[in-house]
């Protein structure tokens, strides 16, 4: 989680305080974490994924969501926002929020370096309690380098790495490829620049 938790919460709290609240948290055992917001190259990075996702996935019964769209993991209570989610078939809405999706089949995360331990271990400890998800999709934004992790037949997961620009992301859930010379497009690498002012 990526702040100090507040009290503790019901969902139907959670949910109420995440309707008006001008920023979104994740919710997870009673306690709410304030997300923080992403910078121009992760976001950069996000909206490329989605862009290219949405045109390789039209006419497919598969369509990508962006990080506004919520997640919940009946299994073990975690409300919580990707940067990318993908869901194939039947949209299937939480019991309890029927705001937040309950099926995704691809989770992308875009890492940094304020979340990307949580992203690597108990975020996707929890991740991992979907049945319906099949591929998780690491991206780094500090250089062209895509981590895919791909669920096997007996339940373990297998990683593999896609680095450099001439090299293609290969989503075998989604049948399609992503260049990684599209989810890196206009992103500049090194230090990012700070605002004026």
């Amino acid at each position: 989680m990526s702040a100090v938790p507040e009290s503790h919460y019901t969902i139907e709290e959670y949910l109420a305080r995440e309707r008006g609240a001008p920023h979104k948290s994740e919710f997870y055992r009673g306690q709410i974490f304030a997300m923080s917001g992403g910078t121009p190259r992760h976001n950069t990075i996000s909206v490329n994924l989605l862009a290219s996702l949405r045109g390789r996935l039209r006419g497919t019964p598969c369509r990508p969501y962006n990080s506004d769209q919520r997640i919940r993991i009946p299994a073990n209570g975690l409300s919580t926002y990707l940067d990318v989610s993908v869901v194939c078939g039947e949209l299937q809405l939480d019991a309890q929020d029927r705001d937040a999706i309950v099926n995704p089949r691809v989770m992308f995360e875009v890492l940094s370096k304020s979340s990307e331990s949580y992203d690597r271990g108990k975020k996707f400890d929890l991740y991992r309690q979907l049945e319906t998800l099949r591929e998780y999709i690491l991206v780094a934004q500090d250089e062209s380098q895509v981590e895919r992790f791909v669920r096997q037949e007996d339940g373990s997961w297998l990683l593999t790495v896609f680095k450099g620009l001439e090299v293609v992301l290969e989503l075998t859930s989604l049948a399609c490829v992503l260049p990684l010379s599209e989810i890196y497009e206009d992103v500049k690498f090194g230090p990012e620049e700070p605002l004026p002012g």
